[in-house]
């Protein structure tokens, strides 16, 4: 470590250490264990592994999209032959290793592999980090790459418009600042225990979902049934639920094309659900005094709008498209609109119920039903970008109980469940911004540009 730089000093040190000097400075391959052979090194060029060296099983590879900001992605999963991995035995990494990535957003951000494989092999933009753990600790490093000063310097290091990338070369050189080792084991004693906190209660999150997911295949039919396995005592005598196309329901109103560019959050009259946030902020249902929407920027609305395009309580909106099959006709419906004017906007299709036949708040819950989600799924279109028509929806066969009774039931018993999955996320969230004020008492503050 260079001992000739000693300047910068957190805001908060823990009592013992308040009278240190300022943290080290060392870049970031004077971090790696010396004894350990490819402790910093790159992933395969990208001719050396090929999708045709894809296997069911075998050894896992570790994919840009597992390495996450902080915390490994396990969704993606694909695998190799060992005999490929032992081919590209320098680009192997092992349980409990630091994994940077050399391209996305943030470029530079770090995971640490499970220690659920016994080996894994890098993909072409990762990069293997093994810390010497005789000289420094090893999350201390982990925390740092992924916060502050360090997270600046990568960012400013990186090269590209669109998408930032940054080579071993430059990062290996790139500076990072170090206290003394019980210092460093110090801080990341309290930030472990903290993200162990997080880690509990997101599980405890996880639960309240697949309970969620386990309910809702008890409480509507499951394909080819209709009756669901599960009902509330008083209406287990009521028979077999109701069958009727989607268009003996709804209606299909007129929506709206505004672009993205065309819509802002910060003031306006009248709101406006684009597909991209049904398909990354809203749950089942929508709530005027509850969701972030954006306004129409003034200057694109027409004079007088059209009444028929409004959204209403008992409203459905669908997004018309995804990359994913599992996503595509993702609906939310309106409860509520609170006295304001709502659009539904480009890439969505606006259903309004015909009759007073479904009670607000349960047709939320019947596009997500497995039953639903079957039909939508077999009329959708496509091969990169999976699509549904209005056309193809109104065809598709809902099941539902005649007895509203049943149906408000139901509706607020999910409610209730979601209204849990809720105050469960946002107590995860708070927790997370309290490491992150905490991390910036810790760390030193950036530096100014």
């Amino acid at each position: 470590m260079k001992k000739n730089i000693r300047t910068l000093t957190p805001k908060l040190r823990f009592p013992e250490f308040r009278d240190n000097l300022g943290w080290d400075t060392c870049s970031l391959i004077e971090l790696v264990d010396p004894n350990v052979r490819w402790s910093f090194i790159g992933g395969p060029f990208g001719s050396n592994l090929k999708a045709s060296d894809y296997t069911p099983e075998g050894v896992r590879i570790i994919q840009v999209q597992n390495i996450g900001d902080g915390e490994f992605l396990d969704e993606y999963k694909i695998y190799t032959s060992q005999a490929k991995a032992d081919e590209l035995l320098s680009c192997n990494a092992y349980p409990g290793e630091i994994i940077l990535s050399k391209m996305g957003d943030p470029v530079g951000r770090a995971c640490i592999t499970p220690t659920s494989e016994l080996r894994y092999l890098m993909c072409s933009d990762g990069i293997r980090l093994v810390v010497d753990e005789n000289r420094f600790e090893k999350m201390f490093v982990f925390l740092s790459i992924n916060f502050g000063i360090f997270r600046q310097r990568v960012e400013s290091a990186a090269t590209g418009s669109t998408r930032k990338r940054i080579g071993l070369d430059t990062l290996r050189q790139l500076p990072l600042e170090i206290p003394d080792r019980a210092e460093q084991h110090k801080i990341a004693e309290c930030l472990s225990s903290l993200d162990g906190f997080i880690t509990a209660e997101g599980r405890t999150l996880e639960a309240l979902k697949a309970h969620k997911k386990g309910l809702m295949q008890q409480l509507f039919p499951q394909p080819g049934q209709t009756q669901p396995r599960l009902r509330f005592p008083e209406f287990r005598d009521k028979g077999e639920w109701k069958e009727q196309p989607f268009e003996a329901l709804y209606d299909f109103r007129p929506n709206n094309t505004y672009s993205r560019e065309q819509l802002n959050y910060e003031d306006g009259t009248v709101k406006n659900i684009h597909y991209g946030d049904i398909h990354t902020h809203f749950s089942t249902h929508f709530h005027i005094n509850a969701e972030e929407v954006p306004f129409v920027n003034a200057e694109v609305l027409p004079k007088e709008l059209n009444p028929e395009a409004l959204c209403r309580p008992g409203d459905v909106i669908f997004a018309d498209a995804s990359e994913d099959l599992a996503d595509v006709g993702k609906c939310i419906e309106i409860v509520n609109v609170m006295g304001e004017q709502v659009l539904s906007g480009s890439h969505t299709i606006l259903a309004r119920p015909r009759s007073q036949s479904l009670v607000v708040g349960f047709g939320g819950y019947l596009f997500k039903s497995r039953s639903s989600r079957a039909g939508i799924e077999k009329e959708a279109q496509g091969t990169k970008v999976m699509q549904i028509s209005p056309k193809r929806l109104a065809t598709i066969k809902l099941f539902f109980p005649s007895d509203k009774n049943e149906q408000q039931a139901i509706a607020d018993c999910l409610t209730a469940l979601d209204d849990r999955i809720a105050a469960q996320a946002a107590k995860i969230e708070t927790l997370k911004q309290h490491k992150r004020g905490l991390m910036q008492q810790l760390f030193p503050a950036p530096e100014e540009p």
